[in-house]
């Protein structure tokens, strides 16, 4: 697994949470830099997921692929997930439902490099 992709997706994930919350506090709904910002964050976790599936294909990874996979998949669902509902609650809420989706994804994508790593 790559660790450069997985700390920009880290990085792009909080930068984008701390982006929502604060569009949240000042009371507004999504707006088109969030939403691009979320395009570009699900792109590089498909790039990400490309190269996890490139390495186990060629026998690298854990022995745990179910748990491996399950991240993986959870991760891809996120972002295009939270856009959605954000775009549908058009007040500060969607954009608070952008906080979450932020987060979640730099805490799944360090449990998934605990994961790769053999960490329990």
């Amino acid at each position: 697994m790559n660790t450069v992709v997985s700390a920009v997706v880290i990085g792009g994930a909080l930068l984008l949470m701390l982006m929502s919350l604060i569009v949240a506090i000042r009371n507004r709904p999504m707006g088109m830099v969030l939403l691009v910002g979320f395009a570009l964050l699900e792109v590089a976790v498909l790039v990400q997921a490309g190269f996890v599936i490139a390495a186990v294909a060629g026998g690298e990874g854990p022995g745990d692929k179910v748990t491996l996979f399950g991240y993986v998949g959870g991760q891809v669902l996120i972002p295009p997930a939270g856009v959605f509902l954000a775009l549908a609650e058009r007040s500060r809420w969607g954009s608070a439902i952008l906080v979450v989706a932020g987060f979640a994804i730099a805490v799944m994508n360090g449990r998934l490099l605990q994961i790769w790593q053999g960490v329990a």
